[in-house]
């Protein structure tokens, strides 16, 4: 780790930044409020509640239930699952039960408006008292942004007066509101005012409501800002509280980041560090499409690389800890967070906004927790773009430092700004192996850089920066198109690699789905050769705006040297490209022995309950430490897979002792002391070990490729039974075979159902290739992609409804893969599906919101889960 350089270049000649972590001067207990979501969840799986789990999602802000400003994300719908995945309140933006923005609330005056939208949150509320369960976790938010749209100047507001000129309407509306609300719902929550900034005449309004006894049980307000206002606005929200008298109340900063922010790890670790600091809640800001968490999710169960920063976030423990950065509450610099688990005798640090070289000083260390050599974990979490999945956190090496008087410093070098770097200390000195990088050499080449020949070039540009941070993040600033119909353009990429080998090719590119050449064939397809050989096709990722990224993967064989690695929208072997695709840049990686080698997860660096704890006093462990487990206790490890299918898992064990094995929230079995073949879900699994014996002592988890050990059967949906309308289709040729089913849905009639064989009873993975193109028409700036949902019944037993996420366009095919039980022998899956209904079970959406239609189905395989 020491002088890591991510991609071989020299050492910045400018002296290191340094950040200095005092490990000696506790701040409080770790709060993780920064990993909250408005609308990021739509409906139960989609997000998948491992993701959800995964990232620690805190607080959720979202629509009221049936409302019609956006599909999905009814607060009522996505309450159950969020709360059962970890989650801890649901924000309901009372509001969103109008369309448009400024909201569209009817009535010719002032009072007519406010009687109509009297009438709904007397029905939102009774809906809420109607619940079984979870009510208990459901903030009221009664008005939001007023002073922009109910109460402010606007056509659609109360009288065209703004509250912040003259809050008469305002003031009574709330006292109205609360206490309608507290009357129905004794013991409800309520946030509020929920303005746009924290304005001056905030305080006007707690003083009304002190003395009206209205407060707010949360104070709210949006930062789209920048981190510096995050620290200034709670401490000037703090000092309004101590003048009044009221407080200190629980603050939700429900709306944060923009679209140049979401996404990037360098960048939304500044964000961490200051609402961490601040020990408040925040909500990431909705700027595109709901159920992906704001940018965090790709598919329905795939983390990007802002998925794996919350991530480690959530995983942080123990108490905060000061942290001095070179230019202190300062955006677009280098900023941390970090803690210290006394207990578990680990100190983690999250860090980033810079590239180049950092100091990372630790001081204050205590030689009773740490000892007098502490080993230092280093891990990268890089951008992918904000549709690119994206693998565990690489490690870029470990390291044992002596430490001398408290202190003990890691030098970093080759940092990149749209990373964020995770470093985790705790004690050495036990002869643990120094693992080497899991990453080997890396390149990057910018497409604006690479050389264009032939027709419809253009480079576009700049993107999102922070004079322009309502735009997205592009590697370089700019981006390159040209490759696209009828277009003769070609790409090429010139580069050198140190060695012979195998490299990975990643190119990271984008296709606005509802452009004119993109909306008839979907995903633009190029032509990829490396010094004009070895031609192959790759299709690009859709997206659902311009210059949103994700990237398509190939791997090539290279000798030491130069080469040409070209795109080409012609190829004489393989045809013409159709779509309209920009290229941001291309990734190369050397893929050598350690890369290739099993995923290493560490007991100790993860989530431990039940009484498990860590042990240092191991030696020659894989990492500094194992886990060690009492009967009941656990360990959880986050677990990526590139795809739907079989890997090869094995739990490291030290010593005797028995367990069981978790996946997913599925029980695959007892801990066997070798390698077992377990069915992962392409994108992250929860993967825990529960300890069944007194003691159990876990070293690490490994899981590498498929062995081919799990029986794998797939079955064309052509070759099904068809019902009602369901039909067999040739208009989506990226299914296999160019034949898929449509019109499934509309009604249980129009139905598909396949016979499936199963070797033995139990649970197995229906692994379903779909696609799903429906978009509503939107209000704003918002695209409204529509989850359409399957009711999925094998053996003619109760249904499941499954959701599934859109893909941006009916020739795009993904895998969702959901566990059924099924009997040894033969199965019938049957595939239906309906409109959904409202909460009362008579009503229906009147803005086309809720499809009544399966998406399209390409094939299912079947792979028993262990």
């Amino acid at each position: 780790m020491r002088n890591f350089e991510r991609k071989l270049d020299a050492v910045a000649a400018d002296a290191p930044e340094t950040l200095t972590i005092d490990l000696g001067t506790e701040t409080g207990p770790f709060h993780g409020g920064a990993s909250g979501s408005l609308f990021g969840l739509y409906g139960d799986g989609v997000p998948s509640r491992v993701l959800v789990e995964g990232m620690y999602v805190r607080t959720l802000a979202t629509k009221a239930q049936d409302g019609v400003q956006h599909p999905g994300a009814d607060a009522l719908e996505v309450l159950p699952a969020f709360v059962e995945s970890g989650g801890k309140d649901v924000y309901v933006y009372m509001t969103d039960i109008y369309r448009g923005f400024p909201y569209e609330w009817p009535g010719a005056t002032g009072e007519e408006r406010l009687a109509d939208f009297t009438a709904r949150i007397r029905r939102q509320v009774e809906q809420v008292l109607a619940l079984d369960a979870h009510k208990s976790h459901v903030v009221y938010v009664p008005f939001n942004e007023p002073e922009l749209n109910m109460f402010g100047t606007e056509e659609w507001s109360y009288d065209r007066v703004s509250w912040r000129d003259d809050p008469r309407h305002y003031f009574a509306a709330w006292e109205h509101t609360c206490r309608l609300i507290r009357g129905l719902h004794p013991g409800a929550r309520i946030a509020g005012p929920n303005t746009s900034v924290l304005h001056p005449e905030v305080r006007d309004f707690l003083e009304f409501a002190k003395a009206h006894d209205v407060l707010p049980d949360v104070i709210t307000w949006h930062e789209l800002s920048s981190p510096a206002e995050v620290r200034t606005s709670v401490a000037r929200y703090r000092a309004m509280e101590r003048e009044l008298g009221i407080g200190p109340l629980p603050v939700n900063i429900n709306e944060y980041a923009h679209n140049y922010h979401l996404s990037v790890p360098g960048q939304m670790v500044q964000w961490i560090a200051a609402i961490e600091e601040s020990k408040v809640d925040a909500d990431m800001a909705y700027w595109n499409i709901a159920g992906n968490i704001n940018d965090s999710v790709v598919e329905a169960n795939k983390g990007n690389g802002q998925w794996w920063l919350f991530n480690a976030y959530g995983r942080m423990t123990g108490n905060t800890v000061r942290v001095t950065a070179p230019h202190p509450n300062t955006q677009y610099t280098l900023q941390g967070l970090a803690t210290l688990d006394r207990e578990k005798r680990q100190a983690r640090a999250l860090l980033g906004g810079t590239s180049g070289a950092v100091e990372l000083v630790f001081e204050g260390i205590d030689p009773d927790v740490l000892g007098t050599v502490v080993h230092v974990r280093l891990e990268e979490i890089p951008w992918t773009g904000q549709l690119g999945a994206c693998a565990q956190p690489p490690r870029l090496g470990d390291e044992e430092l002596p430490v001398l008087d408290g202190r003990a410093t890691v030098h970093l070098t080759g940092l990149d700004e749209m990373s964020a770097y995770h470093v985790i200390l705790s004690p050495g000195g036990n002869g643990a192996p120094l693992r080497p990088p899991s990453v080997g050499w890396r390149r990057t080449y910018e497409a604006e850089d690479a050389t264009y020949t032939g027709s419809g070039y253009s480079k576009n540009g700049p993107e999102g920066s922070p004079s322009a941070v309502n735009q997205f993040a592009t590697s370089g600033g700019y981006h390159v198109g040209g490759l696209r119909t009828g277009s003769d353009g070609v790409l090429a990429f010139d580069v050198e690699v140190p060695q012979d080998g195998t490299y990975d090719v990643r190119v990271q590119a984008n296709s606005h789905n509802q452009a004119d050449l993109v909306r008839e064939p979907g995903p633009a397809n190029v032509f990829l050769r490396v010094d004009g050989e070895d031609p192959r096709e790759l299709l690009l990722p859709l997206g659902y705006k311009w210059a949103v990224w994700g990237h398509t993967d190939t791997r090539v064989e290279l000798i030491a040297g130069r080469h040409r690695i070209t795109l080409s929208a012609q190829d004489p072997d393989l045809g013409a490209t159709e779509g309209d695709a920009v290229i941001d840049k291309l990734d190369l990686a050397l893929r050598d022995d350690h890369v290739t080698a099993p995923a290493l997860y560490e007991a100790e660096y993860a989530c431990l309950g039940g009484g498990a704890r860590v042990d240092y006093a191991y030696r020659g462990v894989s990492g500094p430490g194992a886990a060690v487990l009492p009967k009941g206790g656990t360990v959880t490890f986050w677990v990526h897979a590139d795809g739907d299918g079989e890997a090869t898992v094995t739990v490291d064990l030290l010593g005797p002792g028995e367990g069981r094995l978790t996946v997913n929230g599925e029980d695959v079995g007892g801990v066997a002391r070798g390698p077992v073949a377990l069915f992962l879900a392409g994108g992250v699994n929860k993967v825990t070990i529960t300890a069944a014996s007194d003691r159990l002592v876990v070293d690490r988890l490994r899981v590498g490729p498929s062995r081919a050990l799990l029986p794998v059967t797939a079955y064309p949906a052509e070759a099904g039974v068809l019902t009602g309308a369901a039909r067999v289709t040739g208009a989506h040729p990226y299914a296999t075979g160019g034949k898929a089913v449509d019109g499934i849905g509309g009604g249980p009639d129009n139905a598909l159902t396949l016979t499936v064989t199963a070797e033995r009873e139990g649970r197995h993975a229906l692994t379903i290739r779909y696609s799903n193109g429906e978009q509503a028409p939107a209000t704003h700036y918002n695209p409204d992609p529509i989850c359409r949902h399957v009711d999925i019944a094998v053996d003619g037993h109760a249904p499941r409804r499954v959701l599934f996420p859109t893909t941006f366009h009916f020739n795009n095919f993904w895998d969702l893969s959901v566990p059924v039980t099924l009997k040894r022998g033969t199965n019938t899956v049957t595939f239906t599906a309906d409109e959904l209904l409202d909460f009362d079970g008579v009503t229906t959406n009147p803005h086309g919101q809720r499809s009544a239609n399966a998406p399209v189905i390409d094939q299912v395989t079947v792979t028993p889960l262990a």
